[in-house]
């Protein structure tokens, strides 16, 4: 049997419906208004775009050129960076527990995004070609030299479009200076022939003439950051490089030392 609610809890759960309702109400048109400024900004922005002149245009589609490949390359190396850095981790890991280099020269293909690959298989081919001429090894200098020439085509390898982002962080900013100083030419001259000699009438072909430095700036700032991270990456890339050549030699000689005890005691028997 169903008892009616008595008034309190009617009139309770209404006040609550219509206080969750005004809530509702109050932040949709909170969101409403936060997004009015940016709106009005962007608004602003396309409009002193569509002012520019002819020069102003080429310079910001120039420097929307220049941002465009540099970000592609920040990308495209970050992520080489990031794979190459964590193969060479497994690389050297695999390179420690291996018992013999036959059996790390196997399994290197998998490791190919890292440069010790490289560096490892300019080695091994050297201590191969003596193993296979001779039976011994004769000098672990042309090894070193083999190393020394696959290390330095992985760091080529690594940096190969890294100067683009100098390119970019020294020239944008002076092309959109050029860009501002062509339009406050273009705005002074226009203000001499209009005749009328107030802030009013040069404001807007300054400020239309600015957006070309900022712009080039927002191109060069990104490029400055990723030129510099990069090359400390690739330096650490550089110095791993050398000291897995010390430990691959380190390898060459014990593995030769291995043989020549084995050689001994067959000689011995």
């Amino acid at each position: 049997m169903n008892f009616p609610l008595p008034l309190g809890v009617h009139v309770t759960k209404i006040f609550g419906l219509f206080i969750y309702n005004r809530r509702r109400r109050l932040l949709r048109h909170t969101m409403h208004f936060s997004l009015l400024p940016a709106v009005f900004v962007g608004g602003e922005i396309v409009e002193m775009l569509s002012n520019t002149g002819a020069v102003a245009k080429l310079v910001l589609l120039a420097l929307l050129a220049f941002s465009l490949i540099s970000w592609a390359i920040i990308l495209t190396k970050w992520n080489l960076l990031r794979r190459a850095k964590t193969q060479s981790g497994r690389f050297v890991r695999a390179f420690r527990k291996a018992q013999r280099l036959q059996d790390m020269a196997a399994v290197a293909d998998q490791f190919k995004p890292s440069p010790l690959v490289g560096v490892f298989e300019g080695g091994y081919e050297e201590f191969k070609r003596q193993a296979y001429a001779s039976g011994a090894l004769r000098s672990t200098i042309s090894i070193q030299r083999g190393m020394q020439i696959g290390s330095s085509e992985e760091i080529s390898r690594l940096e190969r479009n890294v100067p683009w982002l100098a390119i970019t962080a020294a020239v944008t900013p002076f092309v959109g200076l050029f860009g501002t100083v062509w339009g406050i030419i273009d705005a002074f001259h226009g203000l001499g022939t209009a005749g009328a000699a107030t802030l009013r009438a040069v404001a807007p072909g300054i400020s239309e003439a600015l957006i070309t430095t900022a712009a080039g700036l927002a191109a060069a700032i990104p490029a400055v950051i990723a030129y510099n991270l990069i090359g400390a990456s690739i330096r650490d890339f550089a110095a791993r490089c050398d000291d897995f050549a010390l430990e691959f030699l380190n390898a060459v000689e014990h593995n030769q030392a291995q043989s020549s005890a084995a050689a001994v005691a067959d000689a011995r028997r």
